[in-house]
């Protein structure tokens, strides 16, 4: 059953104008803010390659890497749940695909698709045990970090002896790897790589999703009330899992695109993606109570990390400060947000 947002009033949404209106959606502090952190980087670090090709390639492929987390971890969140095992299972993804490929000497295309199925399992049993055991998610998901950061790294010193498992020397140009680790195009010394298209693709997807079809009003219903959702024939349990398996897919998309890049797995890696996915988010304009947030935001707020974590160091700044910057603009997203969900319930 379709759960609609009630519409603003005709006469009223023209009293109010459509600038008004724009300041009501959740994008609109991500694309305020994207506009400041890109002009403040251009002027502060665009004589020292921030907008060369170099630069403007190196930061849209962090944004990229992190977006494709943002989007996913953005559905979620907007039902009401958060996933910390997200940057574990990056680790655990990429380990995945490497021993299957390394050490049990399968094909690389089977070795991918049985990664996407490994993490899967694991994301519709992360939303399970939240169904079942009733507690909150931030724990659930939480333990799961916890068991699959440490499950990798003692299985795989135990199988290899090392944390680090190279592919072999062939895997690494394999044609199955193309549509992860392909160059899309050159611009000068600038090399823009496929999960810019992975990101275009997924937040596409992620939009869609949420403001074309009947499982995006039943995101946002699950959001804004659970119990208000289930009276009306709103399947909340079954929209939990997917969104969780969503989340736990992305991350093994993640991890296929940085293994073969790389040409090896480490059972570090993906560590504190998890809170980069969250505060991608909450910076696109996402509500950490659920019920309102926006996949388009989500990418914004992707390209202002990915921009932020790039211009520090073109700027000249120590990029110590990284971290530091991130808990500011987190702390101005949430302030922001609220501020936009009051002027759009107003409008309602």
């Amino acid at each position: 059953m379709t759960v609609a947002t009630p519409a603003a009033p005709p006469s009223r949404l023209r009293a109010e104008g459509p600038v008004r209106r724009l300041a009501s959606r959740p994008e609109f502090g991500a694309l305020l803010g994207a506009v400041v952190i890109f002009a403040i980087f251009s002027i502060l670090g665009g004589g020292h390659g921030f907008l060369s090709p170099s630069g403007v390639a190196g930061y849209l492929e962090i944004a990229a890497q992190i977006g494709i987390l943002g989007a996913a971890v953005t559905l979620l969140m907007i039902a009401g749940e958060f996933d910390l095992s997200v940057g574990a299972m990056i680790g655990a993804s990429g380990m995945f695909l490497s021993m299957l490929i390394a050490v049990a000497g399968l094909p690389v295309f089977l070795a991918i698709p049985l990664t996407f199925v490994f993490a899967i399992v694991i994301g519709a049993l992360n939303g399970w045990l939240v169904i079942r055991t009733g507690l909150p998610s931030f724990i659930v998901t939480l333990a799961t970090q916890l068991i699959l950061r440490g499950g990798t790294i003692a299985l795989t010193r135990a199988i290899t002896s090392q944390t680090i498992v190279s592919l072999p020397d062939n895997a690494k140009t394999d044609p199955a790897f193309v549509p992860f680790a392909a160059t899309l195009f050159k611009i000068g010394t600038g090399t823009f790589r496929v999960e810019l298209l992975w990101w275009v693709i997924v937040v596409a997807i992620a939009a869609w999703v949420l403001l074309r079809t009947k499982f995006g009003n039943w995101i946002f219903a699950v959001g804004g009330s659970a119990q208000a959702a289930r009276y009306v024939g709103v399947p909340v349990h079954r929209v939990k899992i997917v969104l969780f398996m969503a989340t736990a897919a992305s991350a093994a998309l993640y991890a296929c695109i940085t293994v073969p890049s790389v040409g090896s797995a480490n059972v570090l890696n993906g560590t504190n993606k998890e809170f980069e996915a969250i505060i991608t988010a909450v910076v696109g304009g996402t509500l950490l109570t659920g019920g309102y947030g926006s996949a388009v935001g989500s990418a914004l707020g992707a390209f202002i990390l990915g921009a932020t974590n790039l211009g520090i160091f073109y700027a000249g700044i120590n990029t110590d400060w990284y971290n530091a910057v991130l808990g500011a603009l987190l702390l101005v997203a949430v302030l922001v947000n609220t501020i936009v969900l009051r002027r759009a319930s107003g409008a309602r």
